[in-house]
């Protein structure tokens, strides 16, 4: 499955781990959410930071006194009509200051890219390569957004308001 990072195409450095396989001794893994909660700090003491499935049914608040230890976090699209993981994203970026990969997985699709990069998300699982490829098109398409979200780009309300003399700005 390609991975796009970064506005391109990249090898995952992550190997998703299965319910009931073992990890490895070193390297990146994704574990299971469920997995993961049986025993956060067995699989946090690993030299190499985990990273976590989660889904979108689950309260990310679960993962709070994990979150500075974690390496990714990977959000589940079931399908793509239910968006609750751009919710769990914001919160993550917004609320809770993670700064690991946030990564889309599932139904992801080239017409939600955008709104997947403004709700914080900065790795995405996707099904084909064309959409693989086309997603570095679409993300140089738009510059300026109205709406403050996670993904940390200043709004056009204030860029202007940057752009404004000092003692106009009240």
């Amino acid at each position: 499955m390609p991975l796009v990072k970064g506005n391109t195409v990249v090898a995952d450095e992550f190997i998703h781990l299965a319910d009931d396989a073992e990890p490895p001794a070193e390297g990146a893994v994704l574990i299971p959410a469920a997995r993961f909660l049986a025993d956060p700090e067995a699989l946090l003491s690993r030299k190499d930071k985990p990273g976590v499935i989660w889904p979108n049914n689950r309260d990310v608040d679960e993962l709070l006194p994990y979150l500075d230890r974690l390496a990714a976090v990977a959000l589940v699209f079931p399908v793509f009509r239910d968006g609750r993981a751009y919710t769990q994203a914001r919160l993550l970026r917004e609320r809770f200051k993670f700064q690991g990969e946030l990564r889309a997985t599932g139904q992801v699709l080239r017409d939600q890219f955008v709104f997947m990069l403004r709700a914080g998300f900065d790795a995405f699982e996707v099904k084909k390569q064309s959409d693989a490829e086309a997603f570095a098109n679409v993300a140089k398409r738009y510059s300026v957004f109205y709406q403050p979200t996670g993904d940390g780009r200043i709004t056009a309300f204030h860029r202007r308001l940057m752009r404004l003399p000092e003692g106009v700005r009240s």
